[in-house]
């Protein structure tokens, strides 16, 4: 009798047979999600996510929504914004809009606060103010609608609004902290930051100004137009290392009252302003910038302007 035991041949479990696409989130996002992106305040404009004035400006309490005293005539308002919206379009960007909001949100038509786009997509925020609170919601849904992806939404204590970021270039940001943005909101935008490669550079908003945009504004790759007693030296100081050349806004009620530092780059070198800065805009066409205006005068009321109503979708 043989003694020898068979030996059973078994199919070996086949392995997946495929391998993982490796690729950044970057390099895809315009085969699977769209043509969004932004790393740049300058890059040529080509999308932008604006909220035209609707039912919440109607009926509110200005100073509770820290508006002006002054009466908004709400018809002029939404015929200023739509001719903003214009000048994008005919610049050749596409305008999309927030469609739904919270009816008692009039500082929704500031969109910029409510969202800060990256390379990777959007970072949703979350506003400092009470009378702000809610409007982010309707922000995240409008980005969902038209496919841009949403990174992150600033949770937990964290306090952030999108114009408390300003792009220098692709591996450069400043991030403000002040009374709009938390440590700890500003620590969730830095990670998603430096997780992309950029280097942050940390600025302390002064008390009597909530944003960058107030105060720091790129109008080309290489000129820069400050309220030069608001801007911390650091940030000056590697803003000229970078090859920046540093204007200071040559009148403080410009800045303040008629919002001159507020402005939207169409392109390096070409900007969209408020109406009514004579001074800074005669600053920036001898500096070599291409200069437009535009009557915002019913926005600013709401104590923002061109900056703060424009959310960049893509940029160059």
């Amino acid at each position: 009798m043989d003694d020898t035991k068979k030996i059973i041949d078994i199919d070996a479990i086949p392995g997946e047979r495929w391998f993982p696409k490796e690729s950044y989130f970057e390099d895809d996002i315009t085969e699977y999600w769209g043509d969004w992106g932004v790393s740049s305040e300058v890059d040529t404009l080509k999308a932008v996510l604006l909220r035209r004035p609707g039912k919440e400006i109607e009926n509110f309490n200005a100073k509770e929504v820290r508006f002006s005293d002054e009466p908004i005539d709400v018809e002029l308002m939404r015929k200023q914004h739509d001719e903003v919206a214009q000048i994008y379009r005919d610049f050749g960007a596409k305008v999309y809009y927030v469609e739904n909001q919270r009816e008692d949100r009039p500082n929704a038509v500031f969109c910029r606060d409510l969202m800060f786009m990256t390379p990777e997509g959007a970072i949703i925020t979350r506003p400092a103010m009470a009378a702000r609170r809610g409007e982010e919601r309707y922000i995240a849904e409008a980005l969902a609608r038209i496919g841009v992806p949403v990174l992150r939404t600033i949770a937990g204590d964290g306090m952030f609004e999108g114009a408390n970021a300003m792009w220098v270039d692709r591996k450069t940001c400043v991030l403000s902290t002040g009374v709009r943005c938390n440590k700890s909101g500003f620590e969730q935008v830095k990670y998603e930051l430096e997780r992309m490669g950029v280097d942050v550079y940390h600025m302390q908003q002064p008390y009597s100004n909530i944003h960058i945009d107030g105060l720091l504004n790129p109008a080309s790759n290489d000129v820069m137009l400050m309220h030069a007693s608001q801007v911390p030296y650091d940030i000056v100081d590697m803003l000229k290392k970078k090859g920046y050349k540093m204007l200071e806004a040559p009148s403080r009620t410009e800045v303040r009252e008629t919002f001159g530092c507020n402005f939207v780059a169409l392109e390096p070198g070409y900007i969209l302003m408020p109406e009514g800065n004579p001074r800074t805009q005669e600053l920036l066409e001898k500096n070599g910038i291409k200069v437009k205006t535009v009557n915002i005068s019913e926005i600013i009321k709401g104590k923002g302007a061109l900056h703060c109503i424009t959310a960049y979708l893509k940029r160059g």
